[in-house]
């Protein structure tokens, strides 16, 4: 398997669970990194693991993104599996409420967080000529109010919903598309979120397991719905988050 991750950040992050998990199934990668400051902790990440390929690519230059696909085209010549591991939104409306929320901030927020699934998507359309499989993270706060998740919310729900609509779009191409909902892992992302504390708290209380999930359990369970053995599966928001999301 051959596959492109996007949204590896550091040893800390969600993406780094699916790498190390991918890695451990023989998968091939391609790994990006955002900018000048997280390139120092992609790049030894990214050499750990062998990848093959290691580009920048931030989500918001198509120059960069067509370049990111066309060094895959010309070393592989094909795409196995793409990740879609980012979310972001400006500091000042992801901590104020939602009914503050600048135009500028939500369209920030969407486009980073979810027009970029669109694009990165329509991208390895061309190189999935077997077909292939197609993840990105997703968070409970899609679809209940979580006190401080704000802006972030309503950004995710339309994340799964574009996910469903790509789903049944790149079907007929045996291209899958899904989501993995986790629970509330301490990232350095996840992190700006206020409140988190007692998020995390809240949610290793109440969830049935009583435990948190951790970037590694995350991993496993992305690198089973990027593998075949999940060939059937497509278009679902799958919950890794210790049975959390069942209390309402």
């Amino acid at each position: 398997m051959k596959g492109l991750i996007v949204g590896l950040a550091n040893d800390q992050s969600l993406a780094w669970g699916c790498v190390q998990a991918l890695k451990a199934q023989g998968a091939e990668l391609a790994i990006t990194w955002q900018n000048d400051k997280a390139r120092p902790h992609v790049e030894p990440l990214a050499k750990a693991v062998g990848a093959e390929i290691v580009l920048p690519l931030d989500v918001r230059d198509p120059v960069q993104m067509a370049e990111v696909f066309e060094v895959i085209r010309q070393s592989w010549g094909q795409l196995d599996f793409l990740l879609h591991s980012i979310a972001y939104a400006p500091k000042d409306d992801l901590h104020g409420r939602v009914t503050d929320t600048s135009v500028e901030g939500f369209t920030i927020a969407m486009d980073v967080s979810c027009h970029s699934l669109i694009r990165l998507a329509r991208q390895a359309e061309p190189l999935m000529t077997g077909g292939g499989s197609v993840l990105t993270m997703s968070f409970y706060g899609s679809e209940k109010v979580v006190p401080g998740y704000n802006l972030m919310g309503p950004v995710k729900a339309a994340l799964e919903s574009s996910m469903r609509y790509l789903a049944a779009e790149l079907g007929p191409k045996a291209i899958r598309v899904n989501a993995l909902s986790t629970g509330p892992v301490k990232t350095r992302a996840a992190s700006g979120l206020s409140h988190f504390d007692v998020l995390m708290e809240k949610a290793a209380d109440a969830a049935p397991l009583h435990q948190l999930v951790t970037i590694e359990q995350v991993g496993e369970a992305a690198a089973f719905l990027l593998s075949d053995k999940a060939r059937f599966i497509t278009g679902q928001t799958i919950y890794v988050d210790s049975g959390y999301n069942i209390l309402g």
